[in-house]
């Protein structure tokens, strides 16, 4: 008999086949759901819901430098007339 015809061997083929469809059919699933959730809209409770149009979307505040003279006139503008 040869070693193709090997019965054990031709078992643990077809298993080891039917594990790597099944593996790869569970990556597809996953990347596609991966796919679908990253287009949903976050609906989180930081955002604030805006009528029947949608989600607002959060905005990241800019934090600036200040420059000497910047600092210079919001200090005249904080001082207090005596």
């Amino acid at each position: 008999m040869s070693k193709k015809n090997d019965l054990g061997r031709r078992k643990r083929q077809h298993e080891f086949e039917l594990r790597r469809e099944k593996e790869e059919k569970e990556k597809l699933a996953k990347k596609l759901n991966a796919k679908k959730n990253k287009m949903k809209v976050d609906g989180s409770e930081k955002k604030k819901k805006k009528g029947a149009s949608g989600f607002a979307v959060g905005k990241k505040k800019v934090k600036t430098k200040m420059t000497p003279l910047m600092k210079a006139k919001a200090a005249q503008a904080m001082e207090v007339d005596k």
